[in-house]
């Protein structure tokens, strides 16, 4: 019987998940690419196309080694066949496999990767930089994590082109799980509504480079990213993204193609 890739205290075995995210995508059709390897862990992106026509949706975790939660919840949308004929798909399952060997947010180097799109300093996001250059763009792009701080649910919304929002559907989503963060201001950001910060958001000027924000300069004109609260029991925090994404995912690809 192979070893779990996650112990019971929710810690998580980076080369584990990779294995076992390459495998599944595999039996469902995706191609595995290795852009990178760190610590002698392959970083792994997991691409399926579709019919031309349809979108081609993208979707990370891993980012943050303190962060188990997004990487289990990814593996289990996976598992659970969520990612269908009904779009094109890319996946990636692990950015920082350092960072959960050490329980970190950072890297083994003490550099936090979702501040590092725009420099480049780390093997993790220039090599991810690097293999983002060869792909196509994005419908939407939704970027899994979860907040030591937030006593509820939360999610950033980039959206500069004003599209249709699927922000009011995942939310509610994500309450049938847990509480939404009512705070006024989360990250010292204002929020739009309760678990909602959708700021005032230019791609060329915006430059913390976070990977939604990146992705919203390069790639796509819808980016979320999505926040459980770590507090809570991981299983929970695990539901609650896996049904925030399928409601986001369902939103979405009700819309016409055009939105």
């Amino acid at each position: 019987m192979p070893t779990p890739p996650f112990a019971p205290t929710g810690s998580l075995d980076p080369a584990a998940l990779v294995a076992e995210a390459a495998a599944l995508g595999a039996s469902r059709g995706f191609a595995v690419e290795t852009f990178a390897e760190v610590a002698g862990v392959p970083l792994v992106a997991l691409t399926r196309l579709t019919t031309p026509g349809r979108p081609h949706l993208y979707l990370s975790a891993g980012i943050h080694g303190d962060e188990p939660a997004p990487p289990r919840a990814l593996l289990r949308l996976l598992e659970l066949d969520v990612f269908d004929t009904r779009a094109g798909w890319t996946l990636i399952p692990m950015l920082n496999p350092t960072g959960f060997r050490l329980g970190t947010r950072e890297n083994t180097d003490g550099i936090d990767l979702n501040r590092d799109y725009f420099v480049r300093r780390t093997t993790e996001i220039a090599s991810h930089c690097n293999w983002l250059r060869n792909q196509p763009l994005f419908h939407a792009v939704f970027c899994l994590h979860e907040d030591w701080d937030s006593p509820g649910f939360y999610l950033y919304e980039l959206n500069p082109a004003q599209r249709p929002s699927l922000s009011d559907a995942m939310l509610a989503a994500a309450a049938r799980h847990v509480p939404l963060d009512a705070s006024p201001l989360i990250d010292g950001r204002p929020t739009a509504a309760p678990g909602l910060i959708r700021p005032d958001f230019d791609p060329d000027t915006h430059t913390t480079g976070a990977e939604a924000v990146y992705l919203c300069r390069h790639y796509t004109t819808l980016s979320y990213t999505l926040e459980t609260p770590s507090a809570f029991e991981i299983d929970l925090r695990i539901e609650t993204l896996i049904a925030t994404v399928r409601a986001g995912l369902d939103t979405l690809l009700q819309q016409p193609p055009s939105a």
